[in-house]
């Protein structure tokens, strides 16, 4: 049993899973942040499963792209869960998460970045990267899609729909993903690539509005 979490937006989530069986997954919703308030609902999911801390098989988080304070908050928790009960963790990026929502064989996988621009990528239906990650306007990520042959998925396609083919598939996602990332991690921690707490980093896409004008 896993537990995972994603606090990268405004809309956040906490959950139990078993391999694919999701267990429970909690809805959140928070403009401030989840620092004070992510605990408290972790102790009470686990409350109504009857699931003690210790007797979880480990731990995973969203990893971004997001909010850089969400997606540290959601990190450290799990950090300090996996260090307190000895157990490792896995670090799911946010986009690979979307893509297990989708169907076809290549899944063209899309966030909003604001500032006129996206976080994107490509997975095939094994959940593994086709092209990387990465942050563009959106009109210079559609040309790193492939041909044909795949499907969007997006949990808000509707500010690009107009500038795609309509024939184009397009999936809508759940806001929602920490099941979604507790199903992925549990396939990690079965290839065993989980990771011990201090190995797993955030996965920004893009640096922080502080480096970049600390870079200027």
């Amino acid at each position: 049993m896993i537990l995972s979490v994603d606090t990268t937006s405004e809309f956040g989530s906490i959950a139990l899973t078993e391999g694919d069986r999701v267990v429970e997954e909690l809805s959140m919703r928070s403009a401030d942040g989840f620092g004070h308030v992510l605990f408290q609902h972790i102790e009470q999911l686990l409350a109504r499963h009857g699931a003690a801390l210790d007797a979880l098989d480990g731990f995973a988080a969203a990893s971004g792209p997001g909010s850089f304070t969400g997606v540290r908050v959601g990190l450290a928790a799990v950090k300090g869960l996996a260090e307190a009960t000895g157990k490792k963790v896995v670090a799911v990026s946010n986009l690979r998460a979307l893509a297990w929502f989708g169907s076809a064989a290549l899944r063209a996988v899309v966030i909003d970045a604001r500032r006129g621009e996206v976080y994107g990528a490509v997975y095939s239906d094994r959940l593994e990267p086709v092209t990387p990650e990465s942050v563009l306007k959106f009109p210079a990520w559609l040309k790193t899609l492939p041909a044909a042959g795949f499907e969007f998925v997006s949990i808000d396609f509707s500010p690009w729909r107009a500038c795609v083919d309509p024939a184009i598939p397009v999936v809508t996602a759940p806001p929602a993903l920490a099941a979604a990332i507790g199903c992925i991690a549990s396939r990690e921690f079965a290839s065993g690539r989980a990771l011990d707490p201090a190995g797993i980093d955030a996965n920004y896409v893009r640096r922080s509005d502080a480096e970049l004008l600390w870079k200027e």
